[in-house]
């Protein structure tokens, strides 16, 4: 199965995207055939900012079209922020397309979680991941939402996160596991990766870019 990606939305995430794909296809025993197409992250979050599904559905439908050129199978977009015009883009797609926050939902009840936090993109905190998560109540930082998105944006702009932010991430997380009784954190920005891979931490966090990748395998080996 040929796997097409919409990436660059950001880089980093990308970048680990495709890391964690060679290294599970690898761990599979299967060839990994993988192409790559490359979003803009101002355009995407212009347009969700603005909830501009149809253009931006239509951007992406750009994307799909180079990816059935180069012979993928199916496609997914890397950023759940580019979820809010998944319907439309589904509709308007060449290819099969996977989407993760449906991937998300079968984690979650498959894992009994009730109340989920969520850490990512403007967009996706001021919409509670744009209403989408059906198994699980969302809650989201009830200080500094603002600050939050905008240490996000700039994470994923740059592919580097500070000490400062990396801590206020955290501290966020934190806050809604003891004070909003979320079960876990869902790192709902695939560039979060970057503020909580290999750190030491007293609360559950889920990252949906893993578990995008599981289903991916998952999807190669049906």
């Amino acid at each position: 199965m040929h796997i097409g990606l919409i990436g660059g939305i950001g880089p980093a995430a990308t970048t680990a995207y495709y890391t964690r794909l060679v290294e599970e296809f690898k761990k599979a025993e299967l060839i990994l055939e993988l192409t790559i197409v490359h979003a803009d992250m101002s355009v995407l979050a212009e347009n969700a900012m603005a909830d501009q599904r149809e253009v931006q559905a239509k951007v992406f439908t750009a994307h799909l079209h180079q990816l059935k050129g180069a012979g993928c199978d199916i496609a997914t977009i890397t950023a759940l922020t580019g979820h809010f015009c998944f319907d439309e883009t589904k509709l308007l797609s060449p290819l099969p397309l996977m989407n993760a926050i449906d991937v998300i939902n079968t984690y979650c009840n498959i894992q009994g979680i009730d109340v989920l936090g969520l850490l990512g993109s403007p967009p996706v905190l001021a919409s509670h991941l744009f209403g989408l998560l059906q198994t699980s109540r969302t809650v989201v930082p009830k200080n500094d939402l603002k600050g939050l998105g905008e240490a996000y944006m700039e994470v994923a702009r740059s592919g580097i996160c500070s000490e400062a932010a990396r801590q206020k991430f955290i501290s966020a997380g934190s806050d809604m596991i003891q004070n909003q009784n979320a079960d876990a954190v869902l790192l709902a920005g695939t560039d979060l990766g970057l503020a909580f891979n290999g750190q030491k931490l007293d609360y559950r966090v889920i990252d949906a870019l893993e578990i995008h990748v599981e289903a991916l395998v998952a999807a190669a080996t049906t």
